[in-house]
């Protein structure tokens, strides 16, 4: 699987968000063989939504569009490591593979902050690939941060 490919997809993702101005990160769902099921881009601030994370509407379209709240099989896509929330909802969803680009060490939760992929304790473990389109990622986040807060300074 090309993985760099669908990090691209989610890539672009991201970059609707920060058009919106919403934190720019991005998600696509794949099928084992490549078929892309679902994309999207945070959008908590346009819905008023503190779960819109761009991976949970992600799993939401994808599960319809399955028909199922199960993902066995499912690839998943993010331009940074998930959230607790996030990791909880793919554990959930049995998704198979977790790729992402850049580590979250305030947020992560898998691997940074915590790691929900592999404990034990949970019925569910997800293989994770993690730094695709590393630098990308990061840079696409710390902009939009960096932008943010010199706007609030010139604001002031």
């Amino acid at each position: 699987m090309d993985h760099e490919f669908f990090m691209n997809m989610a890539i672009d993702e991201a970059q609707k968000a920060a058009l919106e101005d919403e934190v720019p990160v991005g998600a696509v769902l794949t099928d084992e063989t490549g078929q892309v099921i679902a994309a999207a881009h945070n959008r908590t601030i346009s819905l008023c939504d503190p779960t819109a994370h761009a991976e949970i509407l992600a799993l939401r379209q994808a599960a319809k569009s399955m028909n199922n709240y199960r993902l066995p099989g499912v690839f998943i896509y993010t331009t940074i490591e998930p959230c607790m929330m996030c990791m909880a909802a793919m554990v959930h969803a049995r998704v198979s593979l977790l790729v992402f680009g850049a580590r979250d060490t305030k947020w992560g939760a898998a691997g940074s902050l915590y790691n929900f992929c592999a404990d034990s304790r949970l019925n569910h473990r997800i293989s994770v690939i993690s730094g695709v389109c590393e630098n990308e990622c990061r840079d696409m986040i710390t902009d939009f941060f960096r932008a943010k807060r010199r706007k609030t300074i010139a604001n002031g």
